[in-house]
């Protein structure tokens, strides 16, 4: 097989290696567990996002095995052709009635969901405005759409004025757009101050809920029932991957906007169907958020519990609000050299450096479930000082 046209790549990696930078893939041996097996060894697991530990949920696990029977293993077709099952119908209406909007459709990935959206109700004539941290599937639906991007530093309300004040006049539809929580850091978006400036100058407000569905608002309805702002913010993309426990991600809007998105957004139009078995696995987990109220606040529980034991120990969590705790190192080297320690000594906490985040805020990103116990997070907190002393990052 030819290679020589792909050496470069091969290069790329030598590179990283010689800078201990490159990351092997954590090979996950048993279910997503609080403490599970990862490459032959049992870790605390401070990694996933499985929020709620819905992934083993009974209820989901019996909605999925039911489906399968009923339905079989896959749906055989896009939605637009003949993909479109009873489930996804159903799953769909109940992501709209839990969010409290008129409609919503299910997309194959968060990921494809932000950028597909974006991509599709935009051209060349409009303008984003954009958080500077906003995730990286915004940043790409933005780039496809081909719209001007503006972007303003992070939650930085008069910054973001600003720029609306110098496009005003201008003519073509203007974008106002934010996650909720930020996947990286773990603080939440001053909505209400962007919802007020969406509105005062003409913007169509749009919201990435990702890592605030199922954590923050009541039940886990997510930021824009947090701040108590329904009916004020036209798009809420939200996930089914991660607090939901399955997979796939979803958009909220008017009945008019998701029958545009059926015509007009790629990964929609192009991407075969959810799974029967992923439909249902998410229908029963909105089911248990609202039936299983406890599993909010125990996470909330933990998250404080976690967050005070690492404030004490005098590690840099930033700006963190919310579940996800990065503990600040600054260059990218020791911040994976310290995770691949803490891995070691028994506790998965994935470090993360450029292009994830910034240059100088490499960090290791921590993040409790609601099923984890006390017992176990003490115990990582003594993994984590131990390390962390050692390597003298506090």
């Amino acid at each position: 097989m030819p290679t020589g046209q792909l050496q470069y790549l091969a290069d790329e990696l030598s590179k990283l290696r010689e800078q201990k930078l490159y990351q092997k893939l954590r090979i996950l041996e048993t279910e997503q567990l609080p403490v599970a097996n990862f490459d032959g060894q049992e870790v605390i697991n401070l990694s996933s996002n499985n929020y709620l530990g819905l992934t083993t949920h009974p209820k989901l696990k019996e909605a999925a095995v039911q489906a399968v029977e009923e339905f079989g293993v896959g749906s055989g077709s896009v939605r637009t052709i003949a993909g479109t099952m009873t489930l996804h119908m159903e799953l769909e209406e109940k992501i709209a009635k839990f969010k409290q909007v008129d409609a919503s459709v299910v997309f194959q990935s968060g990921f494809a969901a932000n950028a597909g959206t974006v991509q599709a109700i935009l051209g060349k004539e409009d303008v984003i405005i954009s958080d500077e941290l906003n995730h990286a599937s915004i940043i790409d639906g933005c780039r496809l759409s081909r719209a001007e991007i503006k972007v303003f530093p992070h939650k930085d309300v008069e910054a973001c004025e600003k720029i609306l004040q110098e496009i005003q006049d201008r003519g073509g539809r203007k974008l106002l757009i934010t996650d909720g929580v930020f996947s990286m850091d773990g603080d939440i978006a001053p909505l209400p101050a962007l919802v007020e400036l969406a509105e005062k100058y003409g913007c169509i407000m749009m919201i990435d809920d990702a890592h605030s569905s199922g954590v923050l608002g009541r039940h886990g309805r997510g930021t824009v029932d947090h701040f108590n702002l329904h009916g004020r913010v036209d798009i809420q993309v939200g996930t089914l991957s991660k607090a939901i426990g399955a997979l796939g991600g979803y958009v909220c809007s008017t009945r008019d906007t998701i029958d545009f998105l059926h015509h007009r957004a790629r990964p929609f139009l192009f991407s075969t169907s959810h799974p029967p078995s992923v439909a249902a696995t998410s229908i029963a987990a909105f089911d248990v958020l609202e039936q299983e109220p406890q599993l909010i606040e125990e996470l909330w529980a933990n998250t404080k519990f976690f967050k005070e034991g690492l404030k004490n120990l005098g590690f840099n969590t930033g700006l963190s609000e919310t579940p996800i705790t990065p503990l600040i190192v600054g260059e990218d080297a020791p911040a994976h050299e310290f995770s691949r320690q803490l891995f070691r000594a028994g506790v998965f906490a994935q470090g993360i450096g450029y292009p994830t985040v910034p240059h100088g805020k490499a960090r290791i990103r921590t993040i409790v479930t609601a099923t984890h116990t006390q017992e176990e997070l003490s115990r990582a907190l003594e993994i984590l000082e131990a390390v962390a002393r050692k390597l003298r990052i506090i």
